[in-house]
């Protein structure tokens, strides 16, 4: 649809965006090791390993297995997590990190470092528990970051609305110069739309409803504290 170049949205009190930076370089540390390491291992026997396997979640009491070359599966309940940091391939893993680098830094200054990281494992929980419900029977692995990002994103709207962002979209080599708001309304808006004319398939190749879920809960949890972020960025 889009892709975020830059916004205009300074650091008002945090110095860095630490936890941002860390958490896009430990994703694409975990995709070099999966994809270029030697684990002896598919990518699919990776994404089925560290990845959240719907059919699978209810599975508490499971414990870990051991994989090729003595890796060991991670139980069930503890893919919530680890399906963050998987991703299907360097262009699922840009897009997500470009909307993490643009947008994140603003909702870490608002939320500091702690309540930033909680939101953002919060989200992609919240997220991979809207994929669940939507797709209970699926043996398919959800991987990517994209739902905990979707939750910065929905943050974002709350906190920012009024942000210019300059975006690049599809197969207009011009950037555009938009308010916050709009950018954002129309990329869940376009997730929304997109459940209504997929393609139907059994296999889930998108999952729509992590994205959607995972916006909804930073939405929310931005809203719910708005007034005492709000005064904190003041």
């Amino acid at each position: 649809m889009f892709v975020p170049l830059h916004d205009d949205n300074t650091l008002r009190v945090i110095r860095f965006q630490f936890v941002t930076g860390a958490i896009i370089l430990l994703n694409i540390a975990v995709h070099l090791l999966f994809t270029y390491g030697d684990l002896g291992m598919s990518h699919l026997a990776l994404a089925t390993s560290f990845g959240l396997v719907p059919a699978e979640i209810g599975h508490i009491g499971s414990t870990a297995t051991t994989g090729a070359a003595g890796l060991l599966a991670v139980p069930e309940p503890l893919t919530l997590i680890t399906y963050t940091f998987i991703h299907g391939g360097w262009l699922h893993l840009a897009a997500n990190m470009a909307f993490m680098w643009v947008f994140a830094d603003n909702v870490e200054d608002a939320f500091g470092h702690v309540g930033f990281l909680l939101l953002y494992f919060l989200c992609g929980i919240i997220a991979a528990g809207a994929h669940i419900v939507a797709n209970p029977d699926s043996t398919v692995p959800l991987v990517g970051a994209s739902g905990a990002v979707s939750g910065i994103l929905g943050a974002y709207l709350v906190l920012f609305p009024k942000a210019r962002v300059w975006v690049l979209f599809m197969k207009l080599p011009i950037p555009f110069r938009i308010s916050a708001l709009w950018a954002l309304a129309m990329w869940i808006g376009f997730q929304v739309l997109a459940l209504y004319v997929d393609d139907g398939q059994n296999e889930v190749l998108v999952a729509w409803w992590a994205h959607i879920g995972g916006f909804a809960a930073g939405f929310l949890i931005a809203g719910l504290f708005r007034r005492t972020l709000g005064a904190r960025l003041a």
